[in-house]
């Protein structure tokens, strides 16, 4: 039998949820074992699990359904729990460096107790120092273990359940298990408190809290906040039941009358329901106010008399009256000119066009990537819908005919932006863009992320440094409605990327359709548009952007490697979008493919890609042609980039390091030798999930159509999916 068991929902944090399990596997004390509670099988929570699971023995995962919630998700964790005391622990919080040490030397010190309250800090998500609230919610108390009659301030239902462990035969004798529903931590941590004879405390940090920059759920406007009295009338009536004494009853009762008014004084979180709340708040407070109780003084002394009194209207005068609070200065820059900021205000206050959508790709560039796929789509499926592209003045020429389009910046830009129902970008669009109620934003992302993004860039100060404002960032996340995703990998990583409020949806990559729906007839002709000589090997070379560069680098001495991998080898050169430098051009073996709209084009057209470390080797993984990796300075780049996994231990195909590396492996046929094949099959089944040619008429039939998760069409297995065919190599 273990000494803890750690129990860890793991419901919404799959992006941080290893962390959390690695600061439990990192403990010195290891005498434990560590309950992951995910929501299924094929949830994506489970996917990190189960890499744990493999490693560790110690890690023996559970499934509760999303529908039981997070007090399920807990019970379920307590009836598969094996150890002496029970530890609970957020998914996204983390154990301090010598917790479990710290906790087993404390039981040792004081004996078995039924509870052991410790401290916990709680981390500002993003800036600012931690807090450490519980220092001051935990009272003085004898330095072993005590009678809570001792101290008749310690209720339980300040403190979150992963600030206690609990003796698991004290939990399992009582039937104790967490009421469903909102603010569950209350009733559990209340019921617990009132049932224990032993507690003891440990003035000492154990957890770490991550606050979410979204806020805790509790704090979301909905009449779920009923539920709070749900949670004061169970612990009311059972402290009756059990007859506490009156020091401690008087404790419970003010300490959970405080949450009910701190509730009550925010009408915009109760919404509709701010007078059945209060109404029922003061019947609760009349019917169990304990004898000798004596209101505060002050204001809040006044917010108790006017429950007691079920006077609401004055109690919502009161509030206004002490509210303090200005409107925070618009931070969004308003369209240049004042004309135009006319216009586009007018527009702001018209009704939204409920038939019109606007595209946009790479900041106006084109018409390009998943928003030029998703037009194309909606086109067909949804021809009702007006879809207009938004591109920069130099642009507009790259347009397909019969695509309509605004430029950039111009009157009509912001007129349709103000009226579109739906807005489609892989970047974000501009300050100045007001997110109005009703309208969908659909971020369909550009890649998937091998180098850190967001708010992840922070701790690299010459990306920091690039990346601007990440207050301004986060303002535009909070735009988002739906964020598309093509594996897993990156589901997770946007979530830390990129908190906010916006439905993942992990229906592939649209831009990534063509490469199971064009045929060997597209390849040829995309290959003779670009130039590529008939029967010739193309390498796609695409190297990514270096921030700690100021220009374009190629890395690589092209027409050396030419002249080494052999004559039947020419080089379709595409540099970072960043390093646009006009119309493709061929010169000898080196054709430069930088400027062409599509680089899903490119990829059709080459049959090996080289790349070092650019998110085009996760979407060209999908035609299953071979990828060779060339980091030549891999370590400069995790060192000033950062990076979410290590490329070098899990490459798509060989890896080289020098100029003479790669031409060898060109040489000898090793890039598509059954090494090279063995790698690309498990980078693709990483990477690869979710991408079969349908992504884009998912997203249509989600966002445009409204359809239900029934009529969207399922993602193929991997193993059934014909990718295109390649021009040169002839596939067994």
């Amino acid at each position: 039998m273990p000494r803890f068991s750690i129990i860890v929902p793991s419901h919404g944090v799959a992006g941080r949820l290893s962390q959390a399990l690695d600061s439990v596997l990192a403990q010195s004390f290891g005498d434990f074992e560590l309950i992951p509670v995910c929501d299924a099988p094929d949830a994506s929570a489970a996917d990190v699990v189960a890499g744990y699971a493999e490693r560790d023995s110690r890690v023996a995962p559970v499934h509760s359904p999303p529908a039981a919630g997070l007090a399920g998700a807990r019970t379920t964790g307590i009836r598969a729990a094996n150890g002496t005391h029970l530890l609970f622990l957020d998914g996204d919080d983390v154990l301090v460096p010598g917790a479990l040490a710290a906790l087993d030397a404390r039981l040792t010190e004081t004996g078995e107790v039924d509870i052991l309250h410790f401290e916990h800090e709680r981390t500002p998500w993003w800036e600012g120092e931690p807090t450490n609230p519980a220092a001051l919610l935990l009272p003085k108390s004898p330095p072993g273990a005590f009678s809570p009659d001792q101290v008749p301030q310690l209720t339980g239902v300040q403190l979150p359940a992963w600030s206690a462990a609990y003796r698991r035969a004290f939990l399992t004798e009582h039937r104790l298990a967490f009421p469903d529903g909102h603010f569950t931590d209350i009733g559990f941590c209340g019921l617990a408190a009132m049932r224990a004879e032993r507690v003891a405390v440990l003035h000492s940090v154990v957890v770490r809290h991550l606050v979410r920059r979204q806020g805790s759920r509790l704090g979301l406007p909905g009449a779920h906040h009923l539920e709070l009295l749900d949670q004061t009338q169970l612990l009311l009536t059972r402290a009756a039941e059990l007859g506490l004494s009156a020091e401690r009853s008087i404790a419970l009762f003010e300490q959970l009358f405080a949450a009910v008014l701190k509730t009550a004084a925010h009408p915009a979180r109760l919404g509709d329901t701010g007078r059945a709340f209060f109404r029922r708040a003061s019947l609760l407070y009349r019917g169990h106010r304990p004898a000798g109780h004596r209101a505060p003084g002050g204001s809040l002394g006044v917010q108790h008399r006017l429950l007691a009194n079920g006077s609401y209207t004055a109690f919502r005068a009161l509030r206004v009256a002490n509210r303090s609070a200005t409107r925070a200065a618009e931070r969004l820059p308003r369209p240049r000119g004042l004309r135009t900021r006319l216009l586009y205000a007018r527009d702001l206050r018209r009704p939204l066009d409920e038939n019109l959508a606007v595209y946009c790709a790479y900041w106006g560039r084109g018409y390009a990537c998943s928003p030029a796929a998703i037009h194309a789509m909606a086109r067909q499926l949804a021809p009702h819908i007006r879809s207009v592209f938004l591109v920069e003045p130099d642009a507009v020429d790259s347009v397909p005919d019969g695509i309509e389009y605004a430029v950039i910046g111009s009157r009509r830009y912001w007129s349709v932006l103000a009226r579109a129902k739906y807005l489609v970008n892989n970047a974000n669009f501009a300050e100045g863009v007001v997110k109005r109620p009703g309208s969908v934003h659909v971020q369909t992302q550009h890649g998937t992320p091998l180098k850190r993004m967001g708010v992840d860039q922070s701790t690299y100060p010459v990306v920091a440094a690039a990346t601007g404002s990440f207050a301004k960032l986060l303002g535009r996340v909070d735009r988002w409605d739906y964020n598309i995703s093509s594996n897993s990998h990156s589901t997770q990583m946007w979530e830390r990327a990129f908190p906010g409020a916006y439905e993942q949806v992990e229906y592939g990559y649209p831009r990534n359709d063509v490469f199971y729906t064009a045929t060997a007839d597209d390849v040829a002709r995309i290959r003779r548009e670009l130039g590529v000589p008939e029967g010739k090997t193309a390498v796609l070379y695409a190297p990514t952007h270096r921030d700690h560069h100021s220009g374009f680098e190629t890395g690589l001495d092209l027409e050396a490697f030419c002249d080494a991998a052999g004559e039947d080898v020419v080089v379709l050169l595409r540099a970072h979008y960043f390093y646009d430098r006009g119309r493709a051009s061929g010169s000898g073996r080196i054709i430069d493919v930088t400027a062409h709209r599509s680089s899903e084009d490119v990829c059709l057209a080459a049959d090996a890609l080289v790349t070092d470390y650019s998110s085009i080797m996760f979407d060209y993984a999908n035609l299953d042609r071979p990828i060779v990796v060339y980091a030549d300075d891999w370590e400069v780049y995790q060192e000033t980039r950062g990076v979410y996994f290590d490329l070098l231990k899990a490459p798509p195909g060989p890896v080289t390091r020098t100029p003479e590396e790669l031409a060898r492996v060109f040489r000898d046929g090793s890039w598509a030798g059954p090494e090279s094949t063995a790698a690309r099959a498990e980078f693709r089944d990483r990477f690869c999930q979710f991408d079969d040619g349908y992504a884009a008429e998912r997203v249509v039939r989600r966002v445009f159509l409204a359809q239900p998760p029934e009529e969207i069409p399922s993602v193929i297995p991997l193993a059934r999916r014909v990718p295109a065919p390649a021009a040169t190599l002839v596939r067994k």
